[in-house]
């Protein structure tokens, strides 16, 4: 899983989509902006929309170098607008210019936000691209989509809804101060700044989830608590104990003794004074208003529009036109696939079924970690191993170097067992695996393997700093994530470690094919809570009757699920899909068939709809063919 800020933080989009926006090419600019009025946005709009004619010729710049500087600047003023907007995101990837700021979580703020999105729409709608790159014309094709999607997600009002336990202001800003930089005392002002609008903050997020429950849209409660804890036992630590605090752990050479004293102080005092106090506030609203009004059914259907939104979320997180139905079978189908060969290694390991193979499990100490440490160093075993196998799977290598850490306690007992975090572009902070070391003894080992490669390489780390790295494209496309192809991808990798001589071990090729069965079981229960109103029993019982999953990862797992409607269907539908791609190339091919040139064409544009990905590899399947094509 890689991390929220960044992978997450933006939904993909559908070519119907796009469609509807080239339809504003032949309309007047405020009838375009009125097709897209939050107050008239219903369901996501049908998925089949003839494109319209483009404006006279006339009315754009006539030549090719006007309109390609034209293009360029909307391509620099979005990303400069992302930025200023989201100056978490800036400061996660090593932007300092907004380290003083933290979002705007106001309803006007979202409106604001998409009124902003109209104007580009606009804009890129009277871009004519005759002429043009390739990667020039995908890049305004990929804005657009994005821009568009950015108006069809108002059916879900995300910012009626914008914590969990996964998300929300008591999750992302104890992790994005890990990945902050302290080289100066400027970015302790900077960072003072920031912790003192905290409570404001605060108060707009409250005031965001009481709106929401007004509107009838809320989180469950069950998640809730779950959120409330990890509120109150940052209210209840030692301020130098808290995630705040880590600042202080390590000052530049530049800064004094004397100024290290009085920056301690400072820091302290805010987080004592501003930040601590806020959240007490939060888990008090949370405590005495919100959890007891919040909804008691765990499935987005009990919210209002929730099944609209949830039909829009499918569609965004998988990059495809399947409703939650369609998706429902295919992971019964995949299930059914799936059970003979996970049943084949249980057999040859000696059981009869997965529940005595289970129990067995449970009582190997073998087979569970022993300490935080040891988990650790075995994430980084394996993902060393892997490194020196990278030639075999791919020509290009990423500049960044990757890590592993232990994944920070406050509010750890609720996330995954393990997740990346990308490094910055300039290389001043690695990548990293971060791993969840709560409750290691409790943690079965078979799954270590196949999650190192996912989060690390030849997954998450491998595809995103080379996406960071490349050039010659715009910034948002180095940054740019699709659920479907980032997930996809580093699902996908797993399977490589085999391809490469690895899985050595029986217990860790079991792992493997429990993570397939993992995630084939991910679009039964995520559309079964979610569209078919399952309860959270059945969800975990789904788990156990088709895999032998510790029950600590079956827990998160699908409160995860409930938590983040969609997003855990993109897994297993973008691995499918580049299975696919690889299977009809290979075919296309035979003898001529380079996995590495597939796997650099898969990734040498950074992340891409799966629709689009499916069209370049097509492409490039017919360039292979007949090289005079290229």
């Amino acid at each position: 899983m890689a991390s929220v800020i960044t992978i997450a933080s933006r939904y993909p989009w559908t070519r119907a989509s796009l469609l509807l926006v080239l339809g504003f090419l032949s309309l007047p600019a405020s009838l375009a902006a009125q097709t897209f009025k939050p107050r008239d946005l219903g369901p996501p709009p049908a998925r089949s929309v003839t494109p319209q004619p483009q404006q006279p010729q006339s009315q754009q710049p006539q030549s090719l170098e006007a309109r390609t500087q034209e293009l360029d600047r909307i391509f620099h003023d979005y990303w400069q607008d992302t930025l200023q907007h989201s100056p978490e995101m800036a400061s996660s990837i090593g932007d300092k210019r907004y380290d003083d700021q933290l979002s705007d979580y106001s309803p006007q703020a979202y409106n604001d936000a998409l009124a902003r999105g109209e104007r580009f729409i606009e804009r890129l709608g009277a871009i004519d691209t005759t002429g043009m790159g390739e990667q020039e014309i995908l890049s305004k094709d990929l804005l657009v989509h994005d821009l568009v999607d950015q108006q069809e997600s108002s059916v879900c009002k995300p910012w009626q809804t914008p914590v969990t336990q996964f998300s929300g202001i008591q999750v992302d800003l104890p992790a994005l101060v890990e990945m902050l930089s302290f080289t100066s005392a400027d970015d302790y002002d900077h960072y003072v700044a920031r912790l003192n609008k905290v409570p404001a903050t605060i108060m707009q997020i409250s005031t965001d989830m009481m709106l929401g429950e007004q509107d009838g849209r809320s989180e469950p409660q069950y998640i809730m608590q779950k959120m409330l804890a990890q509120v109150n036992a940052m209210v209840t630590a030692k301020p130098q104990d808290t995630p705040f605090a880590r600042p202080l752990l390590h000052f530049p050479a530049s800064i004094s003794a004397r100024d290290q004293a009085q920056i301690r102080t400072v820091i302290l005092t805010a987080i004592r004074t501003k930040v601590q106090p806020a959240y007490a506030r939060f888990a008090k609203y949370l405590a005495s208003d919100y959890i007891p009004k919040a909804r008691k059914d765990p499935g987005i259907w009990a919210n209002k529009d929730g099944d609209a939104c949830y039909a829009y979320l499918v569609q965004s997180f998988t990059t495809t036109d399947l409703t939650p139905d369609q998706v429902y079978k295919i992971g019964e189908e995949d299930v059914a696939r799936i059970q003979p060969q996970l049943m084949a290694v249980v057999h040859s390991l000696g059981y009869q079924d997965l529940r005595s193979f289970h129990q067995a499990l449970v009582n190997n100490p073998k087979e569970h970690a022993q300490s935080g440490a040891q988990l650790i160093g075995l994430y980084r075993h394996y993902a060393e191993q892997m490194e020196g196998k990278l030639p075999e799977l791919v020509t290009k290598i990423p500049k960044t170097p990757l890590k592993v850490v232990p994944m920070t306690t406050f509010g750890s007992a609720d996330q995954v067992p393990a997740d990346y975090q990308p490094g910055t572009p300039d290389g001043s902070r690695p990548g990293w695996i971060r791993v969840n070391t709560t409750d290691a003894t409790k943690r079965l080992l078979t799954q270590v393997e196949p999650i190192a490669y996912h989060e690390g390489v030849p997954g998450h780390h491998l595809q995103i700093s080379l996406a960071q790295e490349l050039t010659g494209l715009p910034d948002f496309r180095r940054f740019e994530s699709y659920t479907a192809f980032v997930e996809g991808w580093a699902f996908y990798s797993e399977q490589l470690g085999k391809e490469v001589g690895f899985y050595q071990d029986p217990y860790s090729e079991y792992g493997l094919l429990e993570n397939q069965m993992w995630r084939a079981v991910r679009l039964v229960v995520d559309t079964g809570v979610h569209s078919k109103h399952w309860t959270r029993a059945q969800m975990v019982q789904y788990f156990r009757d088709h895999t032998a999953m510790d029950d600590i990862t079956i827990q998160e797992e699908v409160d995860r699920y409930i938590a983040w409607p969609g997003q855990a269907l993109a897994y297993d539908m973008g691995r499918l899909k580049i299975l696919e791609l690889r299977a009809e190339a290979q075919k296309a091919l035979g003898k001529n068939f380079d996995i590495r040139k597939f796997h650099d064409e898969v990734l040498d544009s950074g992340a891409l709809p799966l629709d689009i990905l499916q069209q370049r590899i097509e492409t490039w399947i017919q360039q292979q063919q007949n090289p005079a094509t290229k």
